[in-house]
């Protein structure tokens, strides 16, 4: 595990660069989709705003979950006061390090694209059904940028680690981990990883289910209840602190993705209003 590159006084976060990948890759995709469906919308732009949304979102919510400690860790950081901007910044800056939460992401996220659906009005649409059909484009591109960034968990060492484990691909965790495990020389189980590769199942099969003649919101909620299904799953053998009836915070918000999304499924079959299917893929190569 790499929590941090150092090049000389240079110490680059591999979440960071993850992240900064994640977007890339989500960004590839969702151009890819645009092609296919003949959208003429920017994918780079859109992917960049969503990934700030995103990340700030998901700090916020992180936060928003122990009021608390987050008025503790503020007054920590203020603590050299204001006379000391460096110190001040610095330590905000390292506060951004960790502690970021999920849900709070794919709300803010989800938000975020819808707004510039409406700005964007793919294949001709306004209001309400332009930022539902960005959602649709977007899913394929949001489950593989998703995974990618998990990765970025995995090399910070950020406590998205699994249990303890003597499973032969358990992994060790670098003593400067943001968030060590207990003990420090324990193996764990890579959880990143298995998201990851579940990310991609889920990414592979939204972008084909795009060949087909669908209901406009379908494949969102489809998004919602797959990946909502993956999170669930493997919170079971993660650490984290199991609150509500011996389930975590973030299996109860998976619990509500999935709901969401079944609601949304059903919403758009009743509505019905189809999306023509995308061309072929050997065509957008070409």
């Amino acid at each position: 595990m790499y929590p941090f590159i150092n090049l000389g006084p240079l110490h680059l976060g591999t979440f960071g660069l993850l992240l900064w990948l994640a977007a890339v890759v989500a960004g590839i995709v969702l151009h890819k989709n645009f092609i296919r469906n003949g959208v003429d919308a920017d994918a780079l732009s859109i992917v960049t705003l969503v990934t700030i949304m995103g990340v700030l979102g998901a700090k916020t919510w992180h936060e928003l979950q122990d009021v608390h400690a987050l008025v503790a860790e503020m007054k920590q950081i203020a603590l050299p006061g204001w006379s000391h901007p460096m110190e001040v910044l610095l330590g905000f800056l390292k506060y951004l390090q960790g502690g970021f939460a999920w849900f709070g992401g794919l709300v803010f996220g989800i938000g975020w694209l819808m707004w510039e659906g409406r700005q964007a009005r793919p294949e001709g649409r306004t209001s309400w059904a332009a930022a539902v059909r960005m959602l649709d484009l977007a899913a394929p591109a949001a489950a593989i940028g998703y995974g990618v960034g998990r990765i970025g968990c995995l090399t910070s060492g950020d406590g998205d680690y699994g249990i303890n484990t003597t499973l032969p691909w358990g992994v060790h965790m670098a003593k400067d981990a943001l968030v060590p495990p207990t003990p420090p020389d324990a193996l764990v189980q890579p959880t990143p990883v298995y998201e990851f590769l579940f990310a991609l199942l889920i990414g592979w099969f939204l972008w084909r289910l795009g060949k087909k003649m669908l209901p406009l919101g379908w494949l969102t909620g489809l998004y919602l209840v797959l990946s909502g299904i993956g999170r669930f799953l493997v919170e079971f053998v993660r650490v984290n602190p199991k609150l509500y009836w011996g389930m975590s915070n973030a299996q109860l918000a998976a619990l509500v993705s999935v709901l969401a999304g079944v609601l949304v499924m059903i919403v758009a079959k009743v509505k019905h209003q189809e999306v023509l299917p995308a061309i072929p893929d050997e065509a957008v190569a070409g």
